[in-house]
């Protein structure tokens, strides 16, 4: 019962939240006749003054399908502690016959393009967080790792990596064995976030259920292990029983928001405390 009161009362502070927000839909990248978007969702003028951080998420689908709406709740409560908060677009096999590769290329768009308009969204170029759940984990810690496969059309001089990750249960394995590989094959050496982890890596959190029947615990204590090697900071949650996209769910979006503004909290992107409150598991 306290559990099921605590997820009401978060639902009605998210309405509050996004009765007092203001959104915007922007085209960040045309392809052809593709028009790629990002929701923007702004904090409370009034409240919060000078630059803000930037929080970027990006939808899973297996870079197959599209949900727009994965992220709404994520954006909507962040946006609420003062971050300017974007959901992305981007081309997926099932609508625009694209590749994994060509979803890479997106998401470094998408992040270009808010750097290239800091001063239009009233943020700081320097405070710019990724974030995606499953295959757009991958492309949140891709912009971050991965070299290769740039938008010819995009201004190369800006950098599309952001400063720090906060990744649900992501794709980052797509070597022989992992996610994808079977699509990606010997791309994977520049493709494979958990292949690319070089000294620099931005601090990252990551939130994965422990029967997650895709990406495996070992592959992400793996991953945790490599960014410590090179001096980085990974925070690993696992959640007992759990399963791919367990995040979803009303309870998890708490539990994982809580700690993921505790996260950008110690980065210095937040101030004061959560403004939700961790339910039973």
């Amino acid at each position: 019962m306290k559990s099921k009161l605590l997820v009401i009362a978060l639902l009605m502070v998210m309405t509050q939240l996004l009765l007092a927000q203001k959104t915007e839909l922007v085209v960040y990248k045309v392809i052809d006749t593709t028009k790629l978007t990002l929701k923007v969702f702004y904090p409370d003028a009034g409240k919060f003054s000078g630059k803000r951080p930037a929080f970027i998420f990006y939808f899973g689908g297996g870079w197959v399908s599209r949900s727009l709406s994965q992220f709404e709740t994520q954006a909507q409560y962040f946006a609420g502690r003062g971050m300017v908060c974007f959901i992305a677009d981007y081309r997926v096999g099932k609508f625009n016959h694209a590749t994994p590769f060509d979803c890479v290329m997106d998401a470094k768009s998408a992040i270009r393009f808010v750097k290239k308009n800091a001063d239009k969204y009233g943020i700081d170029p320097d405070k710019v967080v990724a974030s995606g759940g499953s295959a757009g984990g991958h492309l949140a810690a891709a912009t971050a790792l991965i070299n290769a496969y740039n938008d010819k059309n995009d201004d190369l001089a800006i950098s599309p990596g952001p400063c720090a990750l906060v990744l649900f249960n992501p794709v980052i394995d797509n070597g022989p064995g992992g996610y994808g590989y079977e699509r990606i094959g010997d791309q994977y050496k520049q493709f494979s976030p958990l292949h690319n982890i070089v000294k620099g890596a931005p601090p990252t959190i990551v939130f994965l259920g422990e029967n997650d029947d895709l990406i495996p615990i070992q592959t992400m204590r793996n991953y945790k292990k490599e960014m410590e090697n090179v001096g980085s900071r990974c925070d690993l949650f696992l959640y007992p029983g759990q399963k791919h996209g367990f995040f979803n769910q009303p309870k998890f979006k708490n539990n994982t928001m809580y700690e993921a503004d505790l996260f950008l909290s110690s980065l210095g992107y937040l101030k004061g405390k959560p403004e939700v409150k961790k339910t039973e598991e």
